[in-house]
């Protein structure tokens, strides 16, 4: 029985070293570059990194800053942006070593880039509106703590990444092992600007019991949140209802 308890112990070391020293390569999933035919894309230059961010549908009064997901090539929604915002000008960020982008992602990183990002294109427009999913929702959250920006839209949004790895690893101190940890708690109640909340139905990767500890945070903003029904953390803007909410929320006369 005692060998059986070595193993186990072990074991349990081992995994934990992995996560502790593997930890970012677990977290984030960068993308290559690819390209995006008949799609504008602008080098924003900031601390230590160049960032390519796509354009689209540029010289608009309002805009919109899209954060996207952990693997997500943020080209792809270029279609259902044009469609659903016509009267924006949206850039769709290439996160540090994403789609073309220099550098490496690191939770301080990627709030220093937005912030740099909102400030090169603000001053372009009347209006600049930020959406994050999933990863992005994080460092939306922190740039509307920091910034005025107009709307703030999040997608399959936590809590906190520290609170979503305490659920996943358990039996392990989380809290004293993850670097990035994407408190977005501790920031809402900075925001004011609107927020709206989509929410996949069967999202197993972010149960809605995270998304509603953060809506309960956001105690000076209004707060809207939308189900989409049937739809799960990875497909949730393949959802018709999606688009509509979003829509909504972003559309101005």
């Amino acid at each position: 029985m005692l060998w059986l308890l070595k193993i186990g112990v072990l074991s349990y070391l081992g995994f934990g070293a992995l996560l502790y020293f593997g930890q970012r390569g677990m977290m984030y999933f960068p993308v290559p570059e690819t390209s995006a035919a008949g799609l504008e894309a602008e080098t924003v230059a900031v601390d230590g990194a160049d960032l390519k961010v796509w354009v689209l549908n540029p010289g608009q009064p309002h805009a919109l800053l899209y954060f996207g997901g952990n693997a997500e090539n943020v080209a792809y929604n270029r279609d259902d942006f044009a469609a659903t915002l016509p009267g924006h000008t949206v850039y769709l960020v290439n996160y540090r070593g994403y789609g073309g982008s220099s550098g490496a992602p690191t939770e301080q990183a990627l709030f220093a880039d937005a912030l740099a990002l909102f400030d090169a294109f603000a001053p372009r427009h009347e209006t600049l509106d930020v959406v994050g999913r999933s990863l992005g929702s994080g460092v939306a959250v922190h740039l509307a703590s920091q910034r005025e920006v107009g709307r703030l839209a999040l997608v399959s949004a936590h809590d906190s990444a520290l609170a979503v790895a305490q659920r996943l690893y358990p039996v392990y101190p989380v809290n004293w092992l993850l670097k990035d940890r994407y408190e977005s708690v501790r920031f809402a109640a900075a925001v004011s600007a609107p927020v709206l909340l989509l929410v996949a139905e069967n999202d197993r990767i972010v149960p809605i019991a995270h998304t509603e500890r953060l809506a309960a945070a956001f105690t000076q903003a209004p707060v809207e949140q939308v189900i989409v029904r049937g739809a799960d953390h990875n497909d949730i803007s393949g959802y018709r209802g999606y688009w509509e909410a979003l829509r909504r929320f972003l559309d101005r006369p």
